[in-house]
Order: structure tokens, then sequence, then C-alpha cells
């Protein structure tokens, strides 16, 4: 029997998958997310093309089951789009959470980076929505001006593929990805008119905000849509839903670091709003980032590092191209070196950046952990297949570390969600053993830390 059936629609890749009645995601199809276009700071992509392959992925996981399981689906963050809303054809491409166009909005709302960090639990970038839009608006007031009029409609990516499929009936996205948008107060959950004002977007063109779970909307393809949650919140929920102790590591693209919200808060750390239950109750967590870190390794050898590779070098490194992410938010601390490693294999300066990533993920590990106690860090996302990755994080991380079984969190996670299953903790990992004999790479972490904060305490350079 099939209990729900899941959707990912992610930056590289979309997946679907069959969850089965003993909460086991099986019959995964993929297909390669469209092509994304890079020019300078603008990342683009086909919104048309990503509803075909979300179409086609569910097809063929749907040719694999007679039955019609509640639909799960998961989205990536703050990508959007502007469409026609007649004909459905879009206005503008789906503009990647990636792009960072929205630079400019930033800057002149810097004094009011605190009261807009207050209301939406996120820092002041242009990673995401709001500030992107505002560029857009104030570069074609036209735009602005249809969309007022009901004429052009904008939304996530998970609006977009909803309103096609049930035929422009539902303008709609959930909690989870509203809050992503810098736009959303996320103690009210609600769209927020000050935040609104302050990026110059009439809040009358956003879309409904909806509870993740229990949606209930039937699609013209005949499934009921019954969960629509961002990406990592769905893969949270798949390595440490239930667990109030536990902290998810997932490194792909970028990364991020995330731990059920205690009641204190934490300088710098995103306050994320995970998912709402249909009554409207939110779950919440603390989050840290690292950005780009995918683009940082692709280079190098890095799927051949291993263990006795790291803590080899007296060289420091930050493994960030678009600069250093949560808690810290220097974008000036992008990719960077110690000292020249032009004498270096690439196989040594891949291990280099490795490590920089253990010790930014350790670090965030070890302030969420001061807050209040980590018991367990489970790691997911696709780097963390990197032997010497695993490794140098199961050392250095303050609690034990356990890998995801399922590769595919996001997708397992929101697929629990819509089959109404709690989160699956221990039964979805194995435990990373390592020996503890060994203290070159803990003693280089700590040097590592007395690096970075040197380099954090120089002035931001324009």
């Amino acid at each position: 029997m099939i209990s729900a059936i899941a959707l990912d629609l992610g930056s590289t890749s979309v997946k679907a998958g069959l969850l089965q009645s003993d909460g086991v995601l099986r019959e995964l199809v993929s297909c390669p997310a469209p092509e994304m276009s890079i020019n300078a700071d603008r990342y683009e992509s086909d919104a048309l093309a990503y509803v075909a392959a979300a179409q086609q992925v569910l097809a063929q996981c749907l040719a694999r089951t007679e039955e019609l399981p509640p639909l799960a689906l998961c989205s990536q963050r703050s990508s959007f789009l502007i469409w026609e809303r007649t004909s459905g054809q879009p206005v503008t491409p789906l503009i990647s959470w990636q792009d960072t166009r929205g630079a400019a909005s930033c800057a002149l709302l810097q004094t009011q980076e605190a009261r807009i960090s207050a209301l939406s639990g996120l820092r002041l970038t242009p990673h995401y929505f709001a500030p992107k839009l505002q560029v857009l608006l104030q570069s074609n007031p036209h735009w602005r001006e249809r969309l007022e009029r009901g004429e052009y409609l904008v939304g996530t990516l998970d609006t977009f593929l909803i309103w096609h499929w049930t035929g422009g009936r539902h303008f709609v996205t959930d909690a989870s990805m509203a809050a992503r948008t810098l736009l959303f107060d996320i103690y009210q959950q609600r769209w927020s008119p000050e935040l609104c004002a302050l990026f110059g977007v009439p809040l009358a063109v956003l879309p409904q905000i909806i509870p993740s779970c229990g949606a209930a909307i039937r699609l013209d393809n005949g499934l009921l849509l019954q969960v629509c949650v961002a990406d990592q919140s769905a893969a949270f929920y798949a390595a440490a839903g239930g667990e109030g102790r536990a902290a998810l590591v997932n490194l792909g693209t970028g990364g991020f670091v995330m731990r059920a919200a205690p009641a204190e808060g934490l300088s710098g750390y995103l306050r994320t709003l995970l998912y709402q239950d249909a009554d409207g109750t939110a779950h919440l967590a603390l989050e840290g980032t690292l950005n780009s870190i995918a683009a940082a390794l692709a280079p190098y050898p890095v799927a051949d590092c291993q263990a006795e590779d790291l803590a080899v070098s007296d060289i420091f490194c930050l493994a960030e191209p678009s600069g250093v992410g949560a808690p810290y938010f220097r974008g000036d601390l992008g990719l960077q070196f110690s000292a020249p490693v032009t004498h270096l294999s690439a196989r040594q300066t891949g291990a280099l950046l490795l490590e920089a990533i253990v010790f930014r993920v350790t670090r965030i590990l070890e302030e969420l952990h001061r807050v209040s106690a980590i018991e367990r860090v489970y790691l997911s996302g696709g780097l963390s297949s990197l032997p010497a990755l695993r490794y140098g994080i199961a050392r250095c991380a303050p609690a034990a570390v356990y890998l995801l079984r399922q590769p595919d969190a996001s997708l397992q996670g929101a697929a629990w969600l819509a089959a109404g299953r709690p989160s699956g903790g221990d039964s979805a990992a194995e435990r990373i053993n390592v020996a503890h004999t060994d203290a070159r790479l803990p003693e280089k972490y700590r040097q590592w830390c007395n690096w970075f904060d040197a380099l954090r305490a120089k002035p931001v350079r324009g």
C-alpha cells in the first residue's frame, strides 16, 4: 500500500518517490533540473521547464502504482517569477535563490536591518525574494501596475506549479516558503504590512498563505495535495523533526546547520519556520548557513580525499565563494587561504577546502550546543557522501554524528508529513564511528577559529 507520493523541486534535480506503508521511500524517479543561466549576479532558469520536469517524474511514479496517494510537494526556497494570469506564460525567468541582483535594495535598507530581522527572523541579504522583487519592480514600473490590477501574478516556484496544476484556481504558498521571503512576520505568521512597505511590495499581490500540512488541494491530475513545504524544512523533519536535542547538517549546493529553536535566541542565526501543522501550530528552528560550498569544491578531486588528508598543513581557508553565511554574514570574506597554495596538489587544496567546511559546521554546532545541549547530529545532502567530510565532522562535532541512510532527505520528510508519520530519527541513520586518539584535526580547528576570528575583526571591505 502506498501512503504518499512526494515531489522535490530541487536546484540540481527534480525527484519523485512513493512512500510505502512501512515508511520507506521507494520507486524513486529523478531528472536534471532545468539548466541554470548565469550572467554575473543573475541566476535564471525556465519555470515552465520545471513544471514539465515535475509532471514527467510524477507520471513515471504513478505508472508504478494503481493508487492515487496524497501528494507532498517540497521546493527550493526563495526562487520566484512573475507570470501572466490569463495565459500562464512567464513574464520573467525563474529567478534563483542564488541570484544576488537585490544587493542594491539591501544596501538602501541597511538602516532598517535590525527591524527587518526582528520581524522576519532573517538577515537582510539579496538571496531572498523581497530584495530581488523590489529591484525588478523599480526597473519595470509597468509590472507593478499590472500586478496591482491582477493581470500579472508573482510567487515562488511552488506557487507557480500549484497555480498551473489547478487551472489558476489556487494562488497559494505555505508558511515555510512565505517565511523565506523577508515579507513574512514569523511571530504573527502572516504577510507583514511593515515589511511589504519597506521593500515597496504591494501586500495585495502576494499569494494566500496556507498551513504546510493538510492543504487538501485537488489538482487537475487527480492527486490531492496535502503537504507543501520548503525543501530544507522537509529535510530537517526527516532527520530530527521529533527530537528537540538533534541537529541537521545538510550539505549540497550550499549548506545549513539547523536545530529546533530553544526559547533563547542566538545572535546572527536565522530563525526559521520549519512547517505549520494543519491547525496552524508553527515549528521553529535556528539555522546557520554556508554559501556556495559545492562551487568551491567543484574544481578539485575531493571524492578522493580521505581522513588522512586532513590536518596535514598549517594553511587555513574559507570555502564560501559568495561570502560567509549565517551567523556572520560577511560578503567580503569569500574563498580565501591563509597562505599561497600554488605548491599544493589539487587533492591537497581540496582537502583544505573540506577542512574549512568541517570547521564552519563545527563552529555552528558548538554555538547551538552551548544554548541547549545537542545529543545527535544528522548528516544529509549530496556532499555528505564525501568520506573526508563525514570523518571530519564526526571527529570535531560536540555530539554523536549519524549519516542518514535515505539520501533524499527532503523527499522523505515531505512524504512522512503527508502520511502523518512521525520523524524517522535513528531508524533512518547510521552512526559514524571515528577514532578519537588523533587530535590533529580538533587542534587545527582551534587554530582555525583564532584565524577566522582575526579575519572577522577586520573592518568590512567595500
